[in-house]
């Protein structure tokens, strides 16, 4: 991206990022992003989820309904994801509202994933206390036996969320500290941007 001369719009400046990101072979989990959400009594949480798509209408992870992240999205919908790779000198930070993905979106994904990670979904209350390990790994066991020659269903309390593109900042980095930054804002269906001071 020429930081000179941004475009209208950081659709297409984004999409750029990730492709170089995934292409570069030492950065590793090009896609890993960090979710910041706040709880209902105002407590910030920060954790590494994984990209799964992203169009204009908005960067999509994949979780479970009864975790911590999607009990504080469901009392408070706003939400910030940082993507950062230090090789590349790069971050990208997205401020938007996070919603819940049709019931066929998450089908489709829930359906492309390897069988242990299905299983994995139904055998997980996430972010639950476990007294041990040894009980999950008898529950998977158990199920990955249940549906032995069968596909594994989405379970319903599993699913996307899509974050919506309310405000984005490109970060480029440079010597001395004396990065780029510009910050795309959306405002009422159009794109404005500013530069910001390093």
């Amino acid at each position: 991206m020429n930081f000179n001369f941004p475009p209208t719009s950081p659709i297409a400046p984004l999409e750029g990022w990730f492709q170089e990101a995934e292409a570069v072979a030492t950065t590793p989990n090009p896609l890993a992003m960090a979710l910041s959400t706040v709880n209902i009594v105002g407590i910030p949480s920060s954790r590494m989820v994984l990209l799964k798509g992203f169009d204009k209408s908005g960067a999509v992870f994949y979780t479970n309904y009864i975790s911590e992240k999607s009990n504080d999205i469901e009392a408070n919908s706003n939400v910030s994801l940082l993507f950062h790779w230090d090789t590349a000198q790069r971050q990208i930070r997205i401020q938007g509202k996070a919603t819940r993905l049709s019931e066929e979106e998450s089908d489709a994904y829930f359906a492309t994933r390897d069988r242990l990670s299905q299983v994995g979904a139904w055998s997980s209350k996430q972010s639950q206390p476990l007294k041990s390990r040894a009980i999950l790994m008898a529950k998977v066991a158990t199920l990955t036996a249940k549906w032995i020659g069968r596909s594994v269903p989405r379970p319903e309390f599993w699913g996307g969320y899509r974050v919506s593109l309310d405000t984005v900042e490109l970060w480029q980095g440079h010597d001395g500290r004396l990065h780029d930054r510009i910050r795309y804002t959306m405002v009422k269906g159009e794109w404005s941007w500013e530069r910001l001071q390093p």
